[in-house]
Order: C-alpha cells, then sequence, then structure tokens
C-alpha cells in the first residue's frame, strides 16, 4: 500500500485521496433545481439515503454549480437515478458538453412537479424534495432532504460511475453470471468483468 503525507508547501495528499475516492462505485443521478425558465441540474454520484421515518436523503453539491443559488433560492429540487440507458442525460449534466440552464434538459422528458422541480421520464426512481437542512463546508455544501414525491420506473438497468467510466448494470444478465461462475468452496476461478464498461470519449 502506497502511504502519503502532507507537505505544508505542496498537498499531495489531495491527489491520493481524489485517487482513493475513484474506487467507490456511485449510482448516477441527476439533480435539478429552479423554476420556469430558471432552472438548471447537475451530475452527481454522491446521493446517499438518510432515514425511512421521515424518508430522507443527502446530495453533495458543489457551491461553485450553478444549480447551488437556485436550490437555496427556491429550497426545493429533484434527485434522479439514471437508468443504464441514460448515459446521454449524465453527460449533458455533467458539464463536459459546455451547456448551461435549462439547455441541459433538452432531448429527454420532464415532468414539472407543483413546486417547480423537474423530474426526468423514466429515470429509475424521480425523487421532488424539500430542503430540510444544510451544512456548508469547504467547496461543497451537504443537503439534506425531505422526500415529498416519488415516481418509480419499473426499467432494472442501472447507470454507475466507476474510475470515470459510465458502467451499466443489468440485474437479470448480472444475476446469470455469477450463478455460471458460482464454484464450490475450495475452487477459485478467475473471471472477466461482471458489466460491460461504457468509456466515453472526449
Amino acid at each position: 500500500m502506497t502511504a502519503c503525507t502532507i507537505d505544508p508547501e505542496r498537498n499531495p495528499i489531495a491527489d491520493h485521496f481524489r485517487g482513493a475516492m475513484r474506487h467507490l462505485v456511485g449510482a448516477v443521478s441527476v439533480m435539478t433545481a429552479g423554476r420556469g425558465d430558471t432552472v438548471s441540474g447537475m451530475t452527481v454520484s454522491s446521493v446517499s439515503s438518510l432515514a425511512l421515518d421521515p424518508p430522507s436523503l443527502i446530495v453533495s453539491i458543489n457551491r461553485a454549480a450553478s444549480s447551488w443559488s437556485l436550490l437555496r433560492e427556491h429550497g426545493v429540487f429533484g434527485i434522479n437515478i439514471l437508468n443504464s440507458e441514460q448515459i446521454d442525460v449524465a453527460e449533458r449534466f455533467s458539464g463536459k458538453s459546455g451547456l448551461k440552464g435549462a439547455e441541459r434538459f433538452a432531448g429527454a422528458s420532464w415532468v414539472r412537479r407543483p413546486s417547480g422541480v423537474l423530474l426526468l421520464a423514466g429515470a429509475l426512481a424521480a425523487i421532488e424534495c424539500e430542503v430540510e437542512h444544510i451544512v456548508e463546508r469547504h467547496s461543497h455544501a451537504i443537503v439534506i432532504g425531505r422526500v415529498r414525491h416519488l415516481a418509480l420506473s419499473p426499467q432494472e438497468g442501472a447507470l454507475a460511475y466507476w474510475h470515470g467510466d459510465y458502467v451499466a448494470i443489468d440485474r437479470e444478465e448480472d444475476m446469470v453470471r455469477l450463478a455460471e461462475v458460482s464454484l464450490p468452496a475450495g475452487h477459485v476461478r478467475r473471471i472477466g468483468p461482471i458489466s460491460r464498461f461504457i468509456r466515453l470519449e472526449g
């Protein structure tokens, strides 16, 4: 294992930390905020559940993002957990294409809630949240959202992010593959990737 120490003049631990966090496999979601024509959103992999009673979740947001001011202003936001076929949506909201604000919503179907929150049609789960609490630390903010509405899709293929790549996960296909390589105790067999990897250029 490679160890690193903090240099007061230069902070190499940040690079090592970034590399360490790339080992975390995260579900890909799009967070949306704003109302009317003033809307924006961003691709995030930092969504996690907080509690069932009341239903609530956590998302970490860079405070330099355009969505941040809209979330604070309106106090509501959407979390759209993407399915394996919505890579184009993830890319548009990642900011890599240069699209901003309402431009990012083109090319997909959205449902506008009475609060103004836009939820993605066909997402594995589309969740409307009310901001319950915000903790600002360093460059980011931890936002606790109380779930006010959600819609589920029958789709089972999920989209994950790992080591800079989008990874499509198909529950049925992957369960079959796992069953095929299951061996009695004491036997070891090397297998290839369970899921198909999709690398996007640019």
